[in-house]
């Protein structure tokens, strides 16, 4: 079973993405914030995460670079923002994101990538 860490300060989107994914049986953690998130990656050690980029304490971007810091395999990071400002995408990218999904998004978009990627369908970009 995948392991998918699911990462927003917003409830209702960790508990939407958290019943979609657990329907479809994969194992879900949260994290509620950027702190709690990289230790979260050390200690799960997730399959894919699911990252907020506009966050209290460590942003989506400060988390992002935990994590592309990380030895060994790189792990997929899917980001969604609400954030509007130009420039959000291109930086998400120039860090080394793989996904990126603005909000609000379908709950299937988010499954069916994830399933792409955890199934090897989609590959995951160049870094």
């Amino acid at each position: 079973m995948a392991r998918i860490l699911v990462v927003d300060d917003d409830p209702g989107i960790r508990s939407l993405l958290t019943d979609v994914l657990e329907l479809e049986d994969y194992e879900v953690s949260v994290a509620v914030d950027g702190v709690a998130a990289v230790q979260a990656v050390q200690t799960v050690s997730p399959d894919f995460v699911v990252l907020d980029v506009m966050m209290p304490g460590l942003d989506g971007f400060a988390v992002l670079a935990a994590i592309r810091d990380l030895p060994g395999e790189p792990i997929p990071v899917l980001m969604l923002t609400a954030a509007a400002e130009p420039g959000t995408g291109s930086r998400a990218w120039a860090g080394g994101v793989d996904y990126y999904l603005a909000k609000p998004f379908s709950a299937d978009a988010v499954l069916d990538l994830i399933d792409g990627v955890l199934s090897q369908q989609v590959p995951v970009s160049e870094r």
